[in-house]
């Protein structure tokens, strides 16, 4: 196979890829424009907690340290 030839065929796969990728930021681009298609946007990662739940974590957080400081200790 010679150089030419070669060289030819990447720059064919290269197009190919080139317009492959358009194509897939195109997608992604009109999924992340969700609610214009009447799809609500969906929360990704931690949900938030209100006061009270925080609170509750909190004082089960400050016993399970106390606890395992004792159990240093021991």
């Amino acid at each position: 196979m010679d150089l030419s030839k070669a060289l030819q065929e990447l720059y064919a796969e290269k197009d190919k890829l080139e317009q492959s990728i358009a194509l897939l930021e195109q997608l992604q681009t009109s999924e992340t424009a969700g609610p214009s298609r009447g799809q609500g946007k969906s929360r990704r990662g931690r949900r938030t907690m209100g006061l009270e739940e925080r609170r509750q974590v909190s004082a089960r957080m400050r016993v399970y340290w106390a606890n395992r400081r004792n159990q240093k200790d021991r």
